[in-house]
């Protein structure tokens, strides 16, 4: 007797989970080991210094003095990269809606998109510095700055391939609003296209917090802040610990957008091809 419909998909949901972790640890025990033996064979103990075996670094984490505050910085990072997300994803879905309304739109807006990506941001500092201060907005501008591009041009793609002509002759003929042609046309078939941007403006957004971060140093400090400021002190137990937990930090904010992609694109092709 085969088992109930319900109970049979808890295992392979599990199977899933572990199947998708397993290759997460196996290249973290490979991080480890390569740095063991970077540590303890190639460098000599004289250098050791530069990179604390793995124990060592582990010893900070039993340090309050020292992680209290990394947390709490990290906490203000999150806040940075958050609001900036937030912003990069108003910004970029307004810029594409506007682009896809018009050709002539289109000519005009999109070399600002480009401009905005090809800049190097250590070249706008100096001006975000200048203009918003060396604090949390800069901060956030930078990380808006960053992020901003890949929702622009992915729900432009999107807004910009509904199905076919015949889908928009249909509009016409019902004499649809361009806001209804909009809504009902070029939304739905930019959803895909949309969460793709979300999840790759989301990585982008903690990157651009913690350069931000590393480069405007007044208010609170953030992660960025504290990388700067351990790499100054040469304090590499510390940096090491901060580096590890930004790459967590990266990894987890990427994982949770993918998910969210794969939830929301996959629930609405189910009830779309119901």
């Amino acid at each position: 007797m085969s088992a109930p419909h319900g109970q049979s998909r808890v295992p392979s949901r599990a199977h899933r989970a572990a199947a998708g972790a397993l290759p997460i640890l196996a290249a973290v025990l490979g991080i480890l080991l390569i740095w063991t033996v970077v540590s303890m064979v190639l460098l000599d103990p004289a250098r050791r210094f530069l990179l604390p075996p793995p124990w060592e670094v582990a010893s900070v984490l039993g340090q309050p003095t020292i992680m209290a505050p990394m947390l709490a910085a990290l906490g203000r990072t999150t806040a940075v990269a958050a609001l900036g997300l937030l912003l990069a994803v108003l910004l970029g879905t307004g810029w594409a809606v506007l682009m896809a309304q018009s050709r002539v739109l289109e000519r005009i807006l999109y070399p600002y998109a480009v401009i905005l990506q090809t800049i190097p941001i250590l070249a706008l500092t100096p001006l975000i510095g200048i203009w918003f201060g060396y604090g949390f907005p800069a901060r956030v501008v930078v990380a808006v700055i960053i992020a901003i591009f890949p929702m622009i041009s992915n729900a432009f793609f999107g807004l910009t391939s509904a199905p076919s002509a015949q889908a928009h002759d249909l509009f016409t003929l019902q004499r649809a609003s361009r806001a209804q042609r909009l809504a009902k046309l070029q939304v739905p078939a930019a959803v895909p296209s949309f969460f793709t941007g979300l999840r790759t403006a989301a990585g982008l957004s903690v990157i651009g917090a913690i350069v931000g971060d590393f480069f405007f140093q007044q208010g609170d400090v953030g992660i960025g802040g504290l990388l700067r400021q351990y790499t100054q002190q040469l304090n590499m137990n510390a940096l090491m610990v901060a580096v590890a937990l930004t790459a967590l930090f990266g990894v987890l904010v990427f994982s949770l957008f993918a998910a969210l992609d794969r939830w929301v694109v996959g629930r609405w092709y189910g009830t779309a091809s119901r």
